[in-house]
Parts: structure tokens; sequence; C-alpha cells
């Protein structure tokens, strides 16, 4: 489900998870436990990366529709605590973006310090809102760091950009050949690890700590969306987005 390596002080994090690394359950826990089991190592950066050539395609839709609001209460949480404990982390991160980061897999992207993507491999976005269900508060707040003033166009649009495209509106940092991907994600966690790591440390915190004391006020609305993902409106506009894209693929 997850792959730990070791390159020098470097963790990597690769997800291979089914066809399209897409979020469910069993992943966003094992996530945040590997996120929680580097936090206390003694590695210095990580780099998050997928596999398939698919960063990650987001939340599993089909495994919302065929399991339905029970499965959605559980999810949520589970997903909404592996975003903040990768936002949280102290430590440099990397996102090594190999190819679609969709969604969920865009906010995981949006979460790390710096991101690259591989040139002519995949699109990244935010396109939520076409699938018909509303931002929980952490991805939403994680995406307004990320983004900036783009966040309303991203959210409202749906829209989706290739690397480069996605690199001149600010979405991804730089744009690599799918080969050197990996390698040029560990050459920028080392430069970064090589900060001293107090001084990166307390930078990092006073950049997100008022992301997080958003995040941190947020449960009434998150309460709302909650209610929302688990409504029948919402799910049967998830089951007719599925019927309708995933489905016939």
């Amino acid at each position: 489900m997850i792959e730990r390596t070791s390159h020098g002080d470097i963790a990597v994090l690769r997800i291979q998870h089914g066809k399209a690394n897409a979020l469910d359950l069993e992943l966003c826990q094992a996530l945040t436990r590997e996120l929680e089991a580097f936090r206390q190592s003694s590695s210095h950066a990580l780099v998050i990366t997928g596999s398939n050539k698919i960063f990650s395609a987001g939340v599993d839709l089909l495994r919302v529709v065929d399991e339905g609001a029970p499965y959605v209460r559980a999810f949520l949480p589970a997903m909404n605590g592996a975003f903040e404990t990768l936002f949280s982390l102290l430590k440099p991160v990397v996102a090594a973006v190999n190819g679609h980061a969709i969604a969920g897999g865009c906010i995981l992207a949006a979460a790390a310090d710096r991101r690259l993507m591989t040139r002519d491999a995949g699109r990244i976005g935010i396109p939520e809102l076409l699938v018909g269900v509303p931002f929980p508060v952490v991805p939403l707040e994680i995406m307004r760091l990320a983004a900036g003033r783009d966040l309303s166009s991203l959210a409202y649009t749906g829209v989706t950009y290739g690397a480069e495209e996605a690199q001149r509106n600010g979405l991804v940092d730089g744009v690599v050949d799918g080969e050197r991907i990996l390698e040029e994600a560990i050459r920028v966690a080392e430069s970064l690890a090589a900060i001293p790591p107090t001084a990166f440390a307390l930078t990092k915190r006073q950049l997100r700590e008022p992301v997080l004391e958003r995040i941190h006020v947020g449960s009434a609305i998150d309460a709302l969306v909650l209610n929302a993902w688990t409504s029948e409106e919402t799910l049967s506009a998830i089951r007719l987005y599925v019927e309708r894209t995933l489905r016939k693929s």
C-alpha cells in the first residue's frame, strides 16, 4: 500500500494502491501511520510520490458509491487526518508528482513544501465541485496556502492543468522529465534538509500556523460538510459522476 525507502537522510514514501492510488479509508490510515513514523524518525526530509504513472487520482468514488454513508462517516475524518498530518510536519517535504494528481491527489501534493511534476504525464487540479461534493475544511485551507488568489478559480471551475501550465500558475514549482522525477525530488529535499533544522521548522511553523488555526476552528463547517457528503443528494451526484466517467473506462 505504501512503500518506505531511504536515500541517505531522505525518507521516500511511495503510494502503491490499486491502479490509481485512490484514497480510501485504509490508505489514509496507513499514510497517517507512516507520516507519524517519519515525524519521530531521524530522517531529515521526506519525499512523497506515487506509482503506475499516477500520483493519486483522489478519493475512491467507486467505494463511496458502493458502501454509502456509513463508509463516508469513517473515511472523511481519516482523509482529513492524513492531510493535516502531512501538512503539519515541520521537517521538509517534497512531492514528486509522477502523474495525475486529481482532487485529493492534488491536496496531497499541495501539503508539501515543494512540488515537482513529471512533464507530459498527467494533470493536476481540484474538480471536487464537478463531482458534486463540497470541500472539507482541511483540504480547502491547504489549497488556500498553495494556490493563493487562484483558489476560487480552481475550486469553482474544476480546471486541471498539465505540468507546464501548473508551473505557470504556481501550483507546482518545477517540471522534470519522467525518469528524473524522484532523483530531482531527492535533490530538492536534500537542499531543504541542509538548512539548519530549527530555523527551517520555525519558519515553516510561522507560515502554516494560521492555516492550522483556521482548520482547528472549522469543526462546525466540517459537520455540515460531513452531512452533505452523506446526503442522498450528494451520493446521487457522485453516483451519476461515476456512471458517466469512471465506470465507462
